[in-house]
């Protein structure tokens, strides 16, 4: 599918900047002899966090923070929703030759990385880097959507049914074979399941029994106890859990989506909950986001919703930092990006 971990090798100057929510106060980091500019001082809800801690990364790695400038050569841009700013940022500064982005998802950024990208620039994202709270969060909701916590916490009342589906020795299929999904098959370990990862390239994952390309999904979902939505969101798989995909599904089966809402249709996901046509599906992402009030996905049946927590700032601030430090090295020595962000598929 849409997730992959793809590294290059570029001889680029060596300067970096680090830029974040704002454009116009910019406290800079530096890679080398060139200068790294960082942006916001501190952080609001569009940043992953206070630029601080990014700011010691790049110094660490070796960096030499100066403000965005002439000679700065690399950014890192901590703002996820104000991707117009980093496109302006990025047409005023055509001799940058990196830049880092904060999330493992670039596609809020599909436009600036459509119209801005060129020859001799490398984007860089922070897939693999937030694999294992995000598992950990999918894990989770695996055990609570086949055990009924949805209607059991809810309960006013002792509810004697007995209903639930244990874990162990069931099929898996993960859609995706990012950081995300390889991490979720080591936690998945103990309980024997057999997992099948959907894939866009062809190409065995470690630690699955089974490796399928995207042309077949259909042929593996009727099988699937537990489906996991962990790709990335594109054009080409926008609603890829449709109407379709949901009828093929066992009626004892459930569907996690920790990636992003739109890769799941809310319309058919409702109406599959509520006919029971699946036994659950936990959403830490939703279309829309955030998902409104009185919205049918609240009171559907068997359903989880979390607000887009299955990682916190807290959590993802040292693992984009150990990123940023990662990059910023390979910057100066000319070495391996990771996280390399292929901008004509838009991951």
């Amino acid at each position: 599918m849409k997730i992959r971990q793809k590294d290059c090798v570029c001889e680029v100057p060596q300067h970096v900047a680090v830029l974040g929510d704002e454009t116009t106060s910019a406290a800079a980091p530096r890679v080398e002899s060139g200068p790294i500019a960082v942006l916001p001082e501190n952080h609001d809800d569009n940043t992953i966090g206070g630029s601080q801690v990014f700011r010691d990364a790049v110094v660490q790695a070796g960096g030499d923070l100066q403000p965005l400038g002439p000679d700065t050569r690399g950014l890192v841009w901590l703002s996820y929703t104000k991707s117009s700013e980093l496109g302006e940022v990025l047409a005023a500064n055509p001799h940058l030759t990196w830049v880092q982005l904060p999330w493992a998802g670039v596609d809020a950024y599909a436009q600036v990385l459509s119209e801005l990208s060129r020859p001799g620039l490398v984007f860089t994202s922070a897939k693999g880097s937030y694999a294992q709270p995000v598992a950990e969060h999918a894990f989770g909701m695996i055990f609570a959507l086949l055990r009924l916590f949805p209607r059991r916490i809810r309960a006013t009342s002792w509810d004697a049914e007995p209903e639930g589906i244990s874990l162990f020795n069931k099929n898996v299929v993960i859609i995706g074979a990012g950081g995300i999904a390889r991490e979720l098959i080591r936690q998945l370990e103990p309980f024997n399941t057999h997992i099948t990862v959907v894939r866009r390239s062809a190409g065995q994952v470690p630690g699955a029994a089974s490796t399928v390309t995207t042309n077949r999904l259909h042929k593996v979902l009727p099988t699937a106890d537990v489906v996991v939505v962990a790709a990335a969101l594109t054009g080409e798989t926008t609603h890829l859990i449709g109407a379709e995909e949901l009828a093929l599904m066992k009626p004892t089966a459930v569907l996690v989506n920790i990636a992003r809402g739109p890769l799941v249709d809310p319309d058919a996901l409702v109406e599959a909950l509520n006919a029971e046509k699946i036994y659950g599906a936990a959403m830490d992402v939703t279309q829309p986001e955030p998902l409104p009030d009185g919205h049918p996905l609240w009171t559907a049946k068997n359903v989880l919703i979390t607000p887009h927590m299955a990682d916190t700032p807290d959590m993802t601030a040292p693992l984009l930092a150990e990123r940023i430090s990662r990059n910023v090295a390979a910057f100066i020595e000319g070495e391996q990006f990771t996280g390399v962000v292929d901008t004509e598929a838009g991951y």
